[in-house]
């Protein structure tokens, strides 16, 4: 990974580090020295403030500092007065050698150095105004001076304070040796050098171990967002820290299932949607269809219609013979057409659910004959012979109306076909829990391919031979509305000398099934 967070935390690290390294080498290059020295000044205001104070104290008593210390101004004798502990510790603490001088005797008090002869040398010369051109002055006050001062003879820096006390009698110098300060400024660099990139090493390798901790979980999350991106809502943030990250893991986890949820619901809303376009194309289809089919029945009855009215009119038909002929087209032909437009008319009643079933129990059998007797005449001529296979009676649940309509199409459509023997079997046959009623005519069989289009509207095998009986294609496409609305089941096939048309109905109501 070109950016990876733990490569770019690793070299943050690094940089914060040699970043921090060189501003302190920087510092003791540069203030290392001057804090040493003021350091150094403060030690020796601090001595001389504590000296100044015990002096005053002894005048102040009517004695003299020359009381603190044992006559010949050494510190060998066993006597520890405040005067002897002050100047050994500032000895011991401070490296600092003090000599105390009577100004008026010209003589030491007392002196914490083996140089006492070499130091009142220099403040004689100091108290005259004498001084080497390599001192530098680093404080003065009315009382006293700190001074940088270099020594030939140890070829080293020295800081020393000399003045008076408050008295304005006792003199005094303290030199404190400058150690070299270059030389520790070097050795200190070089320390921390080695010191810092011992420490970088550790903490690269510490920051790289420790960042794996964060950069896993940010890995996994970004695994679990490409994954969701390709609509993988199964991928789940499975950590279980409680900082940030396991906040935004399960934020994650959430918005998984809320997308899931959503995208599932915009699918079944696409699918619905798509299924209520593809209806609506298929409605529009049916409608252009409907119109044309529609236009096209009628097409001829309004041609003759017109034709024969027109010879009518302009006396075409002048005896009583022609125009009983030409009114007896007009009639039949009206007749067709009022047919077709009624059995539309309850085709789009029950296609669209505006007819109700009146399901009640009656017996088949009865129906049958009474569809029969109606039926008569025309059965007389076709010289159709008619078959009754049924036990009678046949209780059946359903609308006597509409099935006797179901009857009636059938039966006119095997008269309309009848050949052969002309015999036409009507069979009554009960199965189970239903009567499966069958109307079976000698003739010609349909083809195969042209059985499922049967129940369409305006369908026809023979166009030719529909125009000689008036069929308009509409009776089985009822047939199927009703028996649809019915929930039974219904067919054609080809049998070994005709065709047989078939229906089912309950013997039982829906109450009696369910008790």
């Amino acid at each position: 990974m070109k950016r990876s967070i733990r490569v770019r935390a690793t070299l943050l690290f690094v940089g914060l580090t040699a970043l921090i390294l060189i501003g302190i080498w920087a510092a003791n290059n540069l203030l290392l020295e001057r804090f040493y020295v003021n350091s150094k000044v403060a030690a020796l205001s601090l001595a001389y403030r504590q000296i100044d104070t015990l002096v005053m104290k002894r005048d102040a008593e009517g004695g003299s500092i020359r009381d603190e210390f044992p006559a010949d101004g050494s510190f060998d004798s066993g006597e520890q007065t405040e005067g002897v502990q002050l100047l050994r510790r500032l000895g011991d603490q401070n490296n600092i050698m003090t000599i105390i001088i009577d100004s008026v005797a010209d003589y030491p008090i007392v002196s914490s150095g083996r140089d006492a002869v070499f130091m009142m040398d220099r403040i004689r010369q100091y108290i005259m105004g004498r001084t080497n051109a390599n001192d530098e002055t680093i404080l003065e006050t009315e009382n006293y001076t700190i001074q940088k001062s270099f020594y030939n003879r140890s070829d080293s820096y020295y800081l020393e304070c000399w003045g008076f006390f408050s008295d304005n009698r006792t003199m005094f110098i303290m030199s404190m040796p400058l150690e070299s300060i270059a030389e520790s400024v070097e050795l200190s660099n070089q320390f921390l050098g080695y010191v810092g990139l011992a420490a970088m090493a550790v903490g690269c390798v510490a920051m790289y171990l420790v960042t794996r901790q964060v950069t896993s979980p940010i890995l996994q999350l970004a695994d679990v967002s490409e994954r969701m991106s390709r609509l993988d809502f199964d991928a789940k943030y499975t950590g279980d820290a409680q900082d940030e990250i396991g906040v935004l893991g399960s934020s994650m986890n959430m918005l998984s299932d809320k997308l899931r949820e959503t995208i599932g619901e915009l699918k079944a809303a696409n699918l619905t949607l798509q299924k209520d376009i593809e209806e609506k194309i298929q409605i529009d289809e049916m409608r252009k269809e409907f119109i044309a089919n529609v236009s096209h029945e009628l097409k001829t009855p309004i041609a003759l219609i017109q034709g024969y009215a027109e010879g009518l009119a302009e006396g075409m038909a002048d005896d009583p013979e022609s125009r009983d002929y030409y009114c007896g087209v007009i009639v039949d032909e009206a007749a067709k057409m009022n047919k077709m437009v009624r059995q539309l008319l309850t085709l789009t009643a029950l296609e669209f659910g505006n007819e109700q079933l009146n399901v009640e129990r009656f017996d088949i059998a009865e129906v049958i004959r009474g569809v029969l007797a109606s039926a008569s005449i025309l059965i007389q001529q076709k010289n159709a012979r008619i078959q009754l296979e049924m036990s009678s009676p046949v209780y059946v649940w359903a609308d006597e109306f509409k099935i006797e309509e179901v009857l009636t199409n059938y039966l006119s459509n095997a008269l309309n076909h009848l050949g052969g023997a002309r015999i036409i079997r009507i069979i009554v046959e009960p199965q189970k829990d239903r009567v499966r009623v069958a109307v079976r005519n000698t003739g010609e069989t349909i083809p195969e391919e042209a059985l499922p289009n049967l129940w369409t509207k305006f369908f026809k095998v023979d166009k030719a031979r529909s125009r000689e009986y008036g069929g308009s294609g509409i009776g089985l496409s009822i047939v199927k509305a009703i028996m649809e609305f019915h929930h039974q089941e219904y067919g054609v096939r080809n049998t070994e000398d005709g065709v047989e048309f078939w229906f089912t109905l309950d013997v039982r109501s829906t109450t009696d099934e369910k008790a």
